[in-house]
């Protein structure tokens, strides 16, 4: 459950320009998700998630890009304790992970915001990346690759 909110809250600032925890919990709840503002504040630590100005004197929420993604950042940690091997096969990127580390490294995959990756799908220790091209599967690949030590 706690999976499948954390995909919702990207998806939702992705949408919308959310301001506050508040307008975020409104959002959840109308999605269909039982939340209190203290289960969106942890999960906006644990997403490291960023405010960024709007142009407007505004702020809203956004998730990290590769560049937020540091050496001792949490998604650091999470490729390099979760990742075993990468293959492709051809528009295609299957990562396999230690066992229940799927999610949290399909997580960490996702912040990276790759615009070559379509999208993924994981499961309990494998993910399947969708990229734009068989090419661009390989760039992909070298990339999480040159970030795992």
């Amino acid at each position: 459950m706690k999976a499948k909110r954390q995909r919702k809250i990207i998806e939702l600032i992705s949408e919308y320009q959310i301001e506050t925890q508040e307008e975020l919990a409104k959002l959840l709840i109308e999605s269909g998700f039982r939340v209190t503002q203290a289960t969106v504040s942890r999960d906006i630590r644990e997403l490291n998630l960023l405010k960024s100005s709007t142009g407007n004197g505004g702020q809203k929420y956004i998730v990290p890009t590769t560049a937020t993604i540091t050496n001792d950042s949490k998604y650091m940690r999470v490729l390099n304790d979760g990742v075993l091997t990468m293959q492709c096969a051809e528009n295609m990127l299957v990562i396999k992970t230690v066992s229940g580390m799927a999610m949290a490294v399909g997580a960490a995959v996702d912040a990276m915001n790759i615009k070559e990756i379509i999208g993924c799908i994981a499961g309990d220790d494998t993910i399947m990346c969708v990229i734009t091209n068989a090419k661009d599967a390989v760039k992909v690949k070298e990339m999480i690759g040159s970030m795992i030590a």
